[in-house]
């Protein structure tokens, strides 16, 4: 997780340099990133920050972009089902792509450490935070950080671990489905609606297919 954590203090810096432009308060900035934790839910709140604050508007939109988490964390069910619910939770209030992708690489290759998903969580929580102090210290740095590229690196990150790790035969329509949905929805729907689409969608494709394909995977 170090590497990512790298590019996740640039991205906290551009949302604490974003956060001062648009108006918002250090401590409520760092408030934000502490508690929050979601970098593309923070971004499109600094969009909706005025007021008297859109509250519904901003409940929306935070749904809208982070209903993957709800296949995310399904995905974790059958590691995470025998610890307490304390412990679920406290590990799943960490959860990212990047650690959700290591860590359901290493299930699959057998292994059963909760700690690779909680100190990769840690790991990127305290990078996250740390950015969002220097770029509020600062006031400057890399604010567009899709200038350089380094808006993708989790992206690829967390599709390398994914079909690194193999794809069963049944998987491949789901994530077809999924694409085609989510691209559709991003260029005719409002906007963040394509994450909630695709999920939904991919989800609903694989479960749908799930009996006549069971016998078939590997």
């Amino acid at each position: 997780m170090l590497p990512l954590a790298g590019f996740t203090v640039v991205f906290g810096l551009a949302f604490g340099v974003a956060a001062i432009n648009h108006g918002m308060a250090g401590w409520e900035a760092m408030l934000m990133s502490a508690f929050m934790f979601a970098a593309p839910s923070q971004f499109a709140v600094l969009e909706l920050w005025q007021s008297p604050l859109p509250l519904l508007a901003m409940a929306t939109t935070t749904l809208a972009i982070h209903t993957r988490h709800i296949l995310m964390s399904a995905a974790l069910h059958p590691w995470l089902y025998t610890l307490p619910k304390r412990q679920r939770f406290a590990v799943i209030g960490l959860l990212t792509d990047s650690n959700w992708a290591m860590s359901l690489s290493a299930y699959q290759r057998g292994e059963r450490n909760v700690g690779v998903l909680l100190g990769g969580g840690l790991a990127l929580w305290a990078a996250w935070v740390i950015g969002t102090g220097m770029g509020l210290v600062w006031g400057e740095g890399i604010a567009e950080p899709r200038r350089y590229g380094l808006d993708v690196i989790m992206l690829c990150f967390l599709l390398v671990m994914v079909i690194g790790a193999g794809l069963r035969n049944s998987l491949y329509v789901p994530w077809l489905a999924a694409a085609v949905s989510a691209m559709l929805a991003y260029w005719y729907l409002p906007p963040y609606l394509h994450v909630m689409v695709g999920a939904l969608t991919g989800g609903l494709v694989a479960v749908v297919q799930r009996p006549s394909s069971a016998s078939g995977d590997r």
